[in-house]
């Protein structure tokens, strides 16, 4: 069973390359573009795969969250230390960043 992917992100860098974001995510399952920068995948990659993949066509002062719905799961780079903490303690979880 395909697992339910939500991605957001921010680009931060002065030269935003959207275009190799949105095509490295295109590959990595069956796609909706909710929002400018969030994303749904139908896919049977894990969500930290998939932040992975994603995260490697971005600059590193970017900003990335990946959230498995079907496991109630989530996996980041770069989010700020305050969100990143508010998240973790407050997310019923087995597994996030």
């Amino acid at each position: 069973m395909p697992n339910n992917i939500f991605i957001s992100y921010d680009l931060n860098s002065p030269d935003q390359n959207y275009a190799r974001v949105i095509e490295r995510i295109k590959t990595l399952g069956n796609w909706a573009n909710v929002q400018k920068s969030h994303w749904f995948l139908a896919t049977n990659h894990s969500h930290q795969y998939i932040a992975e993949k994603v995260w490697e066509v971005m600059d590193s002062n970017d900003s990335l969250i990946v959230v498995n719905a079907t496991s109630n799961d989530a996996y980041w780079y770069n989010l700020s230390p305050e969100v990143a903490k508010f998240i973790q303690e407050r997310w019923n979880s087995r597994s996030i960043a």
